[in-house]
């Protein structure tokens, strides 16, 4: 490992935090690499290693067998994670993930087979822009959005790109409705608000949003160059063309890493109550104050929400969304739980039929 020049990873996001965390659990046969694309059974990863043309990025085999789970029980390989490669560029091992963006993905399994039900949408991601159009912004889908964000462990600030054409909605709205979030609006083809964006950038970042929200377009600006491909939204609906279709990360020119996403037309929770605890800290600040601990906001005496939605300080929209958002987590938490009960169940149910045709052959014997 002579030829190991750690230099060539600073530009995707490796610190001397990063490597007292990490280095201490390679073998000497392995060095650090960062996944920066993913495809089925390789990927593009940038490694300490250069490559003939004396760049970092070089293309990856992945041994999944070899990969096992991160901290947050979540297996497979996604965009910004941090691997172990060899000399043969195969993929040896899963570092710990320091955050993770995940989302419960569709689903038309049962609950035996819902293990795949989540969704790794990013890794070691330190900002996440949620893009929405500001000509279309859906206050609910920000919140679902946020959500995700504040769960993963990543600091959310929330873009309203196109804001040229932005009409009807306050800015000041969508802040009502990400406590402890920044909220900016830009013009990615007019450079407006753009200045304010870069500061407020920190590490790694990831932009999610739904198809035409202007993700690429913010992406392309951000890079300095035009990396991402783009397309027009339909006019009929406003719907955007998917024009990004994998999870990219590219270094930033004034440094950090940006990862595009492909446009998110399915947000499901995925054990989210911290986050949601994040994103309507408004309604739990007076959810506190309520008589009752189990006050469930409905008929009660003594419940401060009804109180704020009565004075006006607390709109019917957000309590209705939080209620929402929180009975589709809990069900989703119902679910995974089914599902570790019914594992186990089978494990135990192999166990008692391999002790019950040990004991068959044992008589057999006598």
């Amino acid at each position: 490992m002579s030829l190991v020049d750690f230099d060539l990873l600073s530009p995707y996001g490796w610190t001397p935090a990063i490597a007292a965390e990490y280095l201490p659990l390679l073998g000497d046969s392995l060095i650090p690499a960062r996944v920066l694309r993913m495809d089925r059974s390789e990927c593009d990863v940038a490694a300490p290693l250069p490559t003939p043309d004396y760049e970092s990025r070089l293309r990856a085999a992945i041994v999944r067998a070899q990969c096992p789970p991160s901290n947050s029980e979540i297996s497979g390989l996604c965009t910004g994670d941090w691997v172990a490669i060899d000399a043969d560029r195969m993929v040896r091992q899963l570092l710990p993930r320091r955050t993770a963006i995940v989302r419960a993905a569709v689903s038309g399994h049962s609950d035996a087979k819902a293990r795949s039900a989540n969704q790794v949408l990013a890794a070691n991601v330190d900002t996440v822009l949620i893009c929405a159009a500001g000509d279309d912004v859906d206050l609910g889908r920000i919140e679902r959005m946020l959500a995700l964000a504040w769960e993963s462990g990543a600091q959310p600030v929330v873009v309203l790109t196109k804001a040229d054409l932005a009409h009807d909605l306050s800015i000041d709205e969508v802040r009502a409705v990400a406590p402890g979030a920044t909220v900016l609006a830009v013009s990615a083809s007019s450079g407006y608000g753009m200045e304010v964006l870069g500061a407020v950038l920190n590490g790694t970042v990831a932009l999610l949003g739904a198809s035409g929200a202007g993700k690429s377009t913010l992406a392309n600006a951000l890079l300095e160059a035009d990396v991402f491909a783009t397309n027009e939204v339909r006019a009929g609906d406003k719907r955007g063309r998917h024009t990004t279709v994998h999870r990219e990360l590219r270094p930033l020119p004034g440094g950090g890493t940006l990862i595009d996403t492909p446009g998110l037309r399915s947000v499901g929770l995925w054990d989210a109550a911290e986050g949601l605890g994040r994103t309507f800290s408004d309604v739990e600040s007076f959810a506190a104050a309520c008589r009752f601990a189990d006050c469930a906001h409905e008929t009660e005496p003594g419940c401060a929400v009804l109180a704020a939605i009565e004075s006006g300080e607390l709109p019917q929209r957000r309590l209705d969304s939080y209620r929402k958002l929180s009975r589709e987590n809990e069900w989703m938490a119902t679910r995974t739980d089914n599902r570790l009960r019914a594992e186990r169940q089978k494990v135990w149910r192999d166990i008692s039929k391999a002790q019950r045709q040990m004991y068959k052959e044992r008589g057999r014997r006598r």
